[in-house]
């Protein structure tokens, strides 16, 4: 059965902190319960999706959240992509392939 692992990427559009005006951040959460700031790897949602499609990630849904009025954006990209496992080592079948000869005494 396939199963799946999700992360969120979310973009934000701040006050920015060094200087008067705003800056946009972008932060990745991980399926592993990472949280990365993702901001250095471009500066738009575009450059972030490509690269997260290039590790295999695929857009499931994006939603805006309309509770922060004004100047303020909050932007979150759900991901998701096939969990890799690892497959369990095969048993080997006793009896088939080489067999053990007696030598003669």
């Amino acid at each position: 059965m396939l199963k799946w692992e999700y992360a969120l990427l979310v973009r934000r559009r701040q006050a920015a902190s060094t200087d008067v005006g705003w800056e946009i951040v972008f932060i990745w959460y991980g399926p592993d319960g990472s949280m990365v700031d993702v901001t250095p790897y471009g500066d738009t949602a575009l450059a972030h999706l490509n690269r997260a499609g290039d590790q295999g990630w695929e857009l499931v849904s994006m939603s805006e959240d309309p509770s922060l009025p004004g100047n303020s954006e909050l932007h979150r990209y759900h991901l998701k992509r096939p969990k890799t496992t690892v497959a369990p080592p095969r048993q080997r079948i006793r009896g088939a392939g080489r067999t053990a000869r007696r030598l003669p005494r």
